[in-house]
């Protein structure tokens, strides 16, 4: 069973330095948020700056990608990202679904390149 699992150390390590601190900002996040309203201005402008965030990290990685994904060539990053933006707006400006949309075109592209 030791060889399935692993190193149980590290696994302890990763529980609580990881997971353990995460969930705790999680649960006060549901108890403080609660009662909000969805459309009130700051959540508004919460999801505003979460989608800017996450605009921000897809340009840097596209622009000047990290690791592996620099031998991914231009066109099929930018390929992507047309795809992501593509299924965002068919799916009523879901960011989950552009981004898988992109992400299948990425891993795609990739496979099919060899």
């Amino acid at each position: 069973m030791s060889d399935f699992i692993g190193d149980w150390h590290a696994l302890l390590v990763l529980l609580v330095a990881g997971v353990l601190p995460n969930q705790i900002w999680r649960m006060l996040g549901l108890w403080f948020g609660g009662g909000l309203d969805e459309g009130s201005e700051l959540l508004v402008w919460v999801r505003a700056v979460a989608t800017a965030v996450l605009a921000g990290v897809i340009a840097q990685i596209v622009v000047q990608p990290p690791g592996a994904l620099a031998s991914v060539p231009d066109w099929l990053r930018y390929g992507a990202v047309v795809a992501g933006f593509a299924g965002f707006m068919l799916s009523r400006q879901s960011i989950f679904a552009g981004v898988v949309a992109g992400e299948i075109v990425m891993l795609a592209g990739k496979w099919w390149l060899g």
